[in-house]
């Protein structure tokens, strides 16, 4: 491995971050043929590069580097039958570095990539990638990155909020009202929520919007209250984290007169994290989606004990990509990293759930609907274990 790294390293420092910009200029988007990819030797090991930031200069890039190889390690060492020959490369944590590090890992004879983290670095990384006919699993939940030759492996907006209003649709909540932050991230969640109720047959309601500034955050809460009122709406679902405005919300929603369940408050993203948000009154009764906690719990323990110390937040990433190729290898076809193969119905067993890939690049993801009682986190409806069809 370090070999390896080292190899790796002196040859970034020897390349410009122009060669980068040549190559994206001279790649048309949209090159890489339906059902494109590689054909391997199953009976011999399986190169597969590893893209993560290691060489960054962001902080905790090194240590999300670090969980990301241990966990794709342990992966292999999971794997019955299936041999991979993992190849690790730094990307410094820059879209430039991950085109250079896929370009070394092309040039290695990478089958298929794995990583990078970021969304514009698995842009930059696929262009290599795609000309020579591999694809790329990256570790981003950014759809905009999607297609072609590049496939996202984090969790969506999109599978969330979908998961979300369809039971929220099952108890019979109906009438929504949405409310969001002003900011591109938080924009994303408004535009995939208000997909979901379209596509879920619910209707939307209201929308309320608001700067994200503390000011901002108090003066819309009244008409956030009023709002939901007027339009009798059923459900608020909220884009605000636990390390944004949403601390605030749970606070002062009750403070007056809002609670959930009436109407029910719905997050898209995870009120249980942190743990000390637990006992905010707004986030009380409220519903969130969250990993398959069972299949989370034995990843972090087994983890724990390999390492010493518990995975990061996107380890497991790396783990069901290595179980994905592992599980395709072992089948024996030679296609089996095509997109074709990549994209099976069926789909995989990851450490924090089922999961599939789609033709567009974009995932599936089986996740439980849990709520918060008594400063408790409390899983109200399950995870499926298997995709039926084309939906769960």
């Amino acid at each position: 491995m370090f070999a390896v790294l080292r190899a790796a390293r002196k040859s970034l420092a020897k390349i410009t971050l122009g060669l980068s910009v040549l190559a994206l200029a001279a790649c048309e988007p949209g090159a890489f043929p339906v059902g494109g990819g590689p054909v391997i030797n199953t009976r011999a090991p399986v190169p597969v590069a590893l893209l993560v930031p290691y060489d960054s200069q962001t902080p905790g890039d090194i240590v999300v580097a670090q969980s990301l190889e241990n966990a794709a390690r342990l992966a292999i060492a999971d794997l019955d039958g299936a041999q991979i020959d993992l190849r690790v490369y730094p990307t410094s944590g820059i879209a430039e570095g991950a085109s250079v590090a896929a370009s070394l890992a092309v040039k290695d004879g990478a089958k298929i990539i794995l990583g990078p983290v970021y969304g514009g670095s698995a842009q930059l990384a696929g262009l290599p990638a795609r000309n020579a006919g591999i694809n790329v699993l990256s570790f981003s939940n950014n759809p905009d990155v999607a297609g072609g030759n590049v496939f996202i492996l984090g969790p969506t907006f999109e599978n969330t909020a979908d998961r979300l209003v369809s039971y929220a649709r099952a108890q019979g909540k109906n009438q929504i009202m949405l409310v969001n932050g002003n900011s591109p991230a938080e924009i994303a969640g408004a535009n995939a929520i208000k997909g979901a109720i379209a596509g879920n047959g619910a209707s939307l309601v209201a929308e309320q919007s608001f700067e994200l500034t503390q000011q901002a955050v108090i003066q819309a809460i009244r008409p956030i209250v009023s709002t939901a009122r007027e339009t009798g709406a059923d459900t608020v679902f909220f884009t605000s984290g636990n390390d944004g405005a949403m601390p605030l919300l749970a606070q002062m929603l009750p403070e007056n007169g809002m609670t959930s369940p009436d109407p029910q408050f719905v997050g898209l993203q995870r009120w249980n994290v942190p743990s000390s948000a637990l006992t905010l009154p707004g986030l009380q009764n409220s519903w969130f989606a969250i990993p398959d906690q069972m299949l989370t719990a034995n990843f972090s323990s087994r983890y724990t004990a390999a390492y010493g110390e518990p995975p990061h937040a996107l380890a497991g990433l790396a783990y069901d990509g290595i179980a994905a190729i592992g599980a395709l290898v072992e089948a024996g076809d030679q296609n089996a990293l095509t997109a074709q193969g990549l994209t099976r119905g069926s789909g995989f067993v990851g450490v924090n759930g089922i999961f599939r890939l789609l033709p567009d690049g974009t995932n599936q993801r089986g996740l439980s609907v849990a709520t918060i009682q008594d400063n408790q986190v409390v899983e109200i409806d399950p995870a499926p274990r298997a995709f039926a069809g084309t939906g769960f």
